[in-house]
């Protein structure tokens, strides 16, 4: 095939993406050249495409396929040297990543909503990754939004190509290679490089350890049989959920103690496993457990950053950390401690990218479940699984012995994530736009016991190339090490979503044990004085509580 079609079409209004890529109903994408001109706008700002690669794959969600095929013959149409597909067209986000470091590619589009629900009715995404295997810079996106808004053409081998999904090795179309790989090995191999293995088969082995890990019906099954099973040996029955649907089985890939329920009550239930994990949607989500107690994502992080050195990938030390603006203060005391620095970022695995290629930091970290390292840019959820294995075979102690033993050091910063789902957007606008005009006002007053000492719209600029990115939610900060923060998700398709996150840090050990929902009770008080939200949004409670 030699042809290449430049087609006409017409602009969507619609395709400006949000924290992670552009999100919407699969209906939306199924629309006439609805991907086509996305991705097309991608491509009109990647430079000579003739020598370069370009890496695809994506969740195995409804849709996946048909996306990937209109993908590859715009990318033949574009005279790309190379186009580099996950075998089945299945590529874990962090996986993702892996293959364009380790392929020196020039980019790729990763076809995931990453936690949300799929299926016929549910949701698709498409997101673009840079070079460095990270998400696309608010620059970038900024130019690709500009080029889907005045797109008149773009350019596909006939519709009538398609390649074998299934099938490893290379063919041709037109002057483009396209190449279908096994992720699962090189990331495998990946792994290999930053975990002790043999320590974790030996645990994993013990007659004394049981696991269950939980894919949800997703991407990360076929890794972790692989890796889990395969390599270090664990039980086939250890794992749970581990065979991709385009549907996820029906549920919803989010790995939190509300949708990952089935785990939660293996692992608290009356089989005698010890720890318990699960990935989400696209592989880069992760939630730890331990008999009887649910390990906090802010927690999780910090108790990496602290623990990081008896690890072999980081037993050199770190050259700092980096977490969200919203994620709770409790790494930026190990920081401390260990005397590295610490960067509070936006939300968005983006802002860490300039830090990682920089050098500036070694791990990184937001409370929506996510964590990982410089070993490729985005969150890493089996990454952090491995980790956590690694940790418990080192240290010999249970998950809930190392959480104890972190808190009696550093303290415990309790913290919790309420989301409101579905809210009217229009109603949601309005309460931020009302929240900011009163921000000022809001230091020195008392609301249900509390002083708030400060209140701002979190800016940002990144310490690296100097770029600002404003309005990136709100901040109040309070007496007694308390703070609630208060934005709007960028990664949802229906109406909006507010998020509010609270966190208090306490030294005192007799609260350690206190569930956050309690212990935070008096500031989710200070939270509804300030912003009515009962009866701005009409919601007497959170839709879901982390």
């Amino acid at each position: 095939m030699s042809t290449v079609l430049t087609i006409s079409t017409q602009p969507y209004s619609d395709q400006k993406p949000g924290t992670s890529g552009l999100r919407k109903k699969v209906v939306v994408f199924q629309q006439p050249n609805y991907v086509a001109n996305f991705v097309q706008s991608v491509f009109n700002l990647m430079p000579e495409p003739e020598s370069s690669s370009l890496v695809v794959g994506g969740d195995g969600r409804f849709f996946n396929d048909e996306a990937i095929q209109v993908i590859v013959r715009l990318a033949a149409g574009n005279r790309f040297g190379r186009v580099i597909v996950g075998r089945d067209g299945i590529l874990s986000t962090p996986a993702a990543s892996a293959v364009i470091r380790s392929r020196r590619a020039q980019g790729g589009l990763i076809l995931s909503a990453s936690h949300n629900p799929a299926g016929e009715h549910g949701d698709f995404g498409i997101k673009f990754n840079a070079g460095n295997g990270g998400p696309a810079t608010e620059a970038l996106t900024a130019e690709i939004v500009a080029q889907a808004a005045t797109i008149t053409c773009f350019y596909s081998a006939p519709s009538e190509v398609n390649v074998h999904l299934s099938r490893l090795g290379e063919s041709v179309v037109g002057t483009t290679v396209v190449e279908v790989i096994d992720p699962v090995a090189l990331y495998a191999e990946l792994m290999e490089t930053l975990f002790d293995f043999d320590a974790i088969r030996a645990l994993l082995q013990s007659e004394s350890f049981a696991m269950r890990f939980d894919a949800m019906h997703a991407v990360t099954g076929p890794y972790a049989a692989e890796i889990l099973v395969s390599r270090l040996g664990a039980s086939p029955d250890s794992l749970m959920n581990c065979v991709p649907s385009p549907n996820f089985g029906g549920g919803h890939p989010d790995p939190n103690l509300v949708h990952a329920k089935q785990l939660v009550d293996a692992v608290n239930g009356s089989l005698d496993i010890q720890f318990g994990a699960a990935s989400d949607g696209d592989g880069d989500r992760n939630m730890v457990l331990g008999k009887g107690c649910y390990v906090n994502p802010c927690d999780s992080f910090a108790i990496m950053t602290a623990n990081a050195h008896l690890l072999p990938g980081y037993a050199g030390g770190l050259a700092g950390v980096a977490r969200s603006m919203p994620t709770s203060r409790a790494v930026d005391r190990v920081a401390a401690r260990l005397g590295v620095a610490c960067f509070e970022t936006p939300t968005g695995w983006k802002f860490f990218g300039s830090l990682l290629d920089a050098g500036k930091i070694t791990l990184c970290g937001e409370e929506s479940f996510g964590s990982g390292s410089n070993h490729v840019r985005e969150k890493d959820g089996l990454w952090a699984v491995l980790f956590w294995l690694n940790l418990i075979a080192v240290r010999g102690q249970s998950v809930g012995a190392i959480l104890q033993d972190h808190w009696t050091e550093f303290g415990r910063d309790f913290f919790t994530r309420h989301d409101y789902e579905g809210i009217d957007s229009a109603r949601a606008d309005r309460l931020m736009k009302e929240l900011n005009a009163k921000l000022g006002d809001l230091a020195g007053q008392e609301y249900a016991g509390f002083r708030v000492i400060k209140a701002d719209q979190f800016s940002y600029q990144d310490p690296v190339d100097g770029s600002v990115s404003e309005a990136q939610g709100y901040r109040i900060i309070l007496e007694d090490q308390a703070r609630i923060v208060i934005r709007l998700s960028g990664t949802g398709t229906s109406g909006a979503t507010l998020r509010l996150y609270y966190d208090q840090y306490s030294s005192d050990p007799a609260t350690y044990n206190r569930c956050p929902q309690h212990f935070l009770a008096p500031v989710f008080k200070v939270a509804e004085q300030i912003l009515g939200l009962s009866e701005r949004i009409d919601r007497q409670a959170p839709d879901v509580i982390t």
